[in-house]
């Protein structure tokens, strides 16, 4: 029998809500919950703040950027970790994933609803408008970066939602200190 003709025997579970309670009574999140994003942040945040900025701005080799954006509801700054999973002529490329969970995350929503941010990594700060990737380029980032690692698409077997791509581009000639 060919490999990808194989059939797996499926444990028996039972999904409820965000949980999936296995046969022998084990319980599973199937999303990160805000909690969990918001300690995940706050953790890499005080690397960085505490090692000087030596630590904290790459993880499992992806580098990190801080993205300020400007809350849809609130017009207040909200700013989040994520990871640049590629770049491409100074432009960095995230995914708005949320760890497979059926609705997108806030920092994507805000960007949507106003696309002017402020990007800031190891190598300093800048302004930038983020773009949602469509088409071709969207399939060709998403073949990109799930060629690098299987992640992204174990998340996206746990919903229908298509996860928004975004290219976050330079602003030419406007650093975040010209503001």
């Amino acid at each position: 029998m060919h490999s990808a003709q194989r059939v797996h025997a499926q444990p028996k579970t039972r999904t409820t809500g965000t949980c999936t309670i296995g046969e022998n009574g084990g319980v599973a999140l199937n999303v990160w919950s805000d909690v969990t994003f918001k300690l995940a942040n706050w953790a890499n945040r005080t690397a960085i703040r505490w090692s000087g900025g030596r630590v904290g701005w790459i993880h499992k080799g992806t580098p990190i950027i801080e993205l300020t954006m400007t809350g849809r509801r609130s017009g207040q700054p909200r700013t989040t970790l994520l990871s640049a999973v590629a770049e491409r002529d100074g432009a960095f490329v995230v995914i708005g994933s949320r760890g497979g969970d059926s609705k997108h995350p806030a920092w994507f929503l805000n960007v949507r609803h106003n696309p002017s941010v402020t990007v800031r990594n190891r190598d300093g700060v800048q302004q930038m408008t983020a773009r949602l990737t469509e088409g071709d380029e969207r399939a060709a980032l998403w073949e990109q970066v799930t060629a690098k690692g299987d992640h992204y698409l174990r998340f996206q077997e746990r919903t229908d939602r298509v996860f928004p791509i975004v290219m976050l581009e330079p602003v030419d000639g406007i650093s975040a200190a010209d503001t």
